[in-house]
């Protein structure tokens, strides 16, 4: 596995190091067995990914890699994460197909980002912490509410959050930038509320630091819509038809595999690397609907936020020409009959 210049062998970092120096493999250790749909060879080798912070997708990642060489890429790349969102590195090329939040998805694509939506995953990971008083999300109006940065996942997740209750995001809520240091602003009563998704929201129940008013996970209707999609840079998905359509069906079979087996892809996703722990690890796996995308449409998810969006001015696009323009569900089709979905 190539890396990016200047990726660390810290933290999570040392997961492209561990993955390297692990003699286990995946594709033993579950029995992965080599696609038997007749169809051409991927028309390049190489896929770079997004080195992603989050264990929720870090989970599936571990797994896509070696999908992926039985998909007949040679060459995968982990690149660091560098901006606020996966679709921004998409948008820019730094990648070429990553999974994001939808809300970050929405928020691209209506201000006209060249990438595409190609397929729903899983719903959940994201928990709106508060401190104090605060019991739901219209009482966040005025209140300081901390990011890492305009356009991340949280914000747009939590702006979306903030337009269906009636406020306004761009006015009603004071937004504290804190970079990678957002959670820890919370922590130290910097700010009122945080949105964590994991590992976070289990390291700040585990400290006792606020409480949760809104579970992705369990709380409507949050619940019902996909919270981590595939989305690929538009460029890519043109030239590389084969490829890109084996990238998704590896997303979907790890994402299978995770709800299936979630005590073995803890044990080796800690093995490799990809989670601090195998207890958290677990409780992630077994917490996530890890079989959605079998069952929930992705357009319905990608309309919901955009609409949201749309209505309080954050982006331009409406949803009827957002999704128009951004989405391509004729890979996730074929793999649903494929896959007997």
């Amino acid at each position: 596995m190539n890396t990016s210049k200047g990726q660390d062998t810290s933290g999570y970092g040392r997961r492209v190091f561990l993955a390297r120096a692990s003699a286990l493999s995946a594709a033993t250790f579950f029995g992965l067995p080599r696609p038997a749909v007749a169809e051409p060879a991927p028309e390049t080798t190489k896929i770079r990914l997004v080195n992603s912070p989050a264990i929720c997708t870090a989970l599936e990642v571990v797994l896509v890699e070696e999908l992926l060489r039985l998909e007949g890429f040679s060459e995968v790349e982990y690149v660091k994460w560098s901006v606020n969102s996966a679709s921004a590195m998409l948008a820019t090329g730094q990648v070429d197909i990553a999974m994001d939040s939808a809300p970050s998805i929405a928020f691209a694509l209506g201000e006209g980002k060249p990438i595409l939506a190609l397929a729903g995953v899983h719903a959940g990971c994201y928990e709106l912490f508060a401190s104090g008083s605060i019991q739901a999300v219209k009482e966040l109006k005025g209140k300081r509410v901390a990011i890492s940065g305009f356009g991340s996942g949280e914000h747009v997740l939590i702006a979306s959050m903030v337009a269906y209750v009636g406020m306004d995001p761009r006015k009603d809520i004071n937004w504290v930038i804190g970079g990678r240091d957002a959670m820890r602003l919370f922590a130290d009563g910097k700010a009122d509320a945080y949105m964590g998704f994991a590992p976070e929201p289990q390291q700040l129940r585990a400290k006792k630091i606020g409480h949760v008013i809104v579970n992705t996970t369990q709380d409507r209707p949050w619940s019902q819509y996909f919270c981590c999609m595939v989305t690929a840079n538009r460029e890519f998905v043109q030239k590389y038809p084969v490829a890109t359509k084996r990238v998704v069906r590896s997303f979907l079979k790890a994402a299978d595999i995770c709800a299936n087996e979630p005590e073995r892809v803890a044990r080796f996703a800690v093995a490799r690397g990809y989670a601090p722990s195998y207890d958290m690890a677990l409780e992630v796996l077994k917490e996530l609907p890890y079989r959605r995308w079998r069952e929930a449409s992705p357009e319905d998810t990608l309309r919901f936020h955009a609409l949201r969006l749309h209505e309080v001015g954050m982006i331009k696009l409406s949803p009827q020409k957002l999704i128009a323009q951004g989405t391509d569900w004729r890979f996730l089709n074929e793999l649903k009959k494929e896959l007997k979905a």
